[in-house]
């Protein structure tokens, strides 16, 4: 994979859909919300720079998409990596002493596809709230006219023309239509193995489709189910055909994680690292460990892993939400934030503590788990918290030895807010 970008970098836009006028509306109202405007204005300039035919692109460079947006190279390719994870676009390079890459756009879902994913659907409503998703739903709903007054008396085909001299029809490949990506999630769950743990009695394992696989996958994401909660949810999924009923299983795995987390919703707070903001680990000492755990696990686990394997609380999961929604943070730095704000703080995720601490990051710019953890360094060396205690905090493994840290009173973290809203 190629982690640098230059503006020399030549990229040329393939189109491999049939895009429409009504896409456009889609985008706006569906997937705006989710990925943001950027990644949909990146994706209206992709489409913008296809020839008349809307088919291929000349030969264009960063740069110029560069100067067109006017966004830095590092907002542009976290703009196209949303739109590949959110299955608007496949990008290939061929790589060389200047990268050629092709971008390959693709349609968006139509709005019941979209309503119907549960990955997308959960996350534009935890985005733009219960109210405003309902009203949006609203309008794509087809009006319902009472029909049984009436009589169809539609013609058909047969009525209208008649048969002609048949003609040889050659085959034509790679005809153009409408073509949508599926969403690709990590499959962390060992499907073959929950389902053939439920006997042939109860589940008839033919009727099991892709489509159906894909669905259980995107449910064990979206609601981190395990593998024993999934196995008990499709049993009770099943219908009297011994057939999984998709919608059951969606309704089950929601009422199931609204049940154990006393009635919220999901969001989506468990997204990885970008690869470019990752370090590459080479050393094996306790620093490049804690590294490698910031970077790669998620701020669920995280969390959970500090609090000895208790999921976290309805509370902490909003601050994680909101670090990494509205702030717009990756885990390595929200995991750092977390672990920094746990060991000064007695344990304790306080929101306007970690949000006075989020403020400062956001103006520092900092956009990786190294900066996060220098950053913590520099502050801890030239702005020590005076208190009248000599009893030290514990201090995070990856912070330098010679750096002492005096635990913090209620008063100290006061000061401590105060002080960083006013940086």
């Amino acid at each position: 994979m190629v982690k640098n970008l230059f503006p020399a970098d030549t990229y040329i836009v393939k189109n491999a859909t049939i895009l429409k006028k009504e896409d456009q509306d889609i985008l706006m109202k569906l997937y705006e919300p989710v990925i943001g405007s950027t990644a949909v204005s990146l994706y209206f300039t992709l489409w913008s720079n296809l020839d008349t035919m809307g088919i291929i692109s000349t030969e264009l460079t960063h740069h110029n998409l560069m100067a067109t947006k006017r966004l830095k190279l590092e907002d542009i390719l976290e703009a196209r990596e949303k739109l590949e994870g959110i299955g608007l676009l496949k990008t290939y390079v061929k790589e060389g002493s200047v990268n050629n890459y092709i971008y390959e756009l693709y349609s968006p879902l139509e709005p019941k596809e979209f309503i119907e994913n549960p990955i997308l659907s959960t996350t534009l409503q935890s985005n733009i709230g219960k109210r405003a998703y309902k009203y949006l739903l609203k309008y794509y709903i087809i009006p319902k006219i009472d029909l049984s007054s009436y009589k169809e008396i539609t013609s058909k085909f047969t009525d209208v023309f008649d048969a002609v001299s048949s003609y040889e029809l050659s085959e034509i490949d790679d005809i153009r239509r409408v073509k949508n990506l599926d969403l690709a999630v990590d499959e962390k769950i060992e499907l073959n193995s929950i389902l053939s743990s439920i006997p042939s009695e109860i589940l008839n394992h033919r009727t099991i489709t892709n489509e159906v696989k894909s669905l259980i996958y995107k449910l064990s994401f979206i609601y981190n189910l395990d593998e024993e909660e999934l196995s008990e949810l499709i049993r009770n999924s099943v219908d009297e055909k011994r057939i999984i009923d998709k919608n059951k299983l969606r309704e089950n795995c929601h009422n199931y994680y609204t049940f154990e987390n006393k009635n919220s919703s999901p969001s989506v707070v468990y997204k990885k690292n970008p690869e470019y903001l990752r370090k590459a680990v080479t050393g094996n000492s306790k620093k490049e460990k804690m590294i490698y755990t910031f970077e790669n696990e998620s701020p669920y686990d995280f969390l959970s892993g500090k609090n000895r394997g208790v999921k976290p609380s309805k509370n902490d999961l909003k601050i994680i939400e909101s670090l990494m929604i509205d702030y717009e943070f990756p885990q390595g730095v929200v995991n750092v934030l977390i672990d920094y704000v746990l060991r000064i703080n007695d344990n304790k995720l306080t929101k306007n503590f970690v949000l006075a601490i989020a403020n400062q990051w956001k103006r520092n710019n900092i956009k990786t788990a190294i900066e996060a953890m220098e950053l913590c360094k520099k502050e801890n060396t030239t702005k020590k918290i005076n208190t009248k205690k000599t009893k030290t905090t514990k201090k995070p493994e990856w912070y330098d030895k010679s750096i002492e840290i005096d635990e913090a009173t209620s008063e100290d973290i006061q000061k401590l807010d105060d002080m960083l809203n006013n940086l």
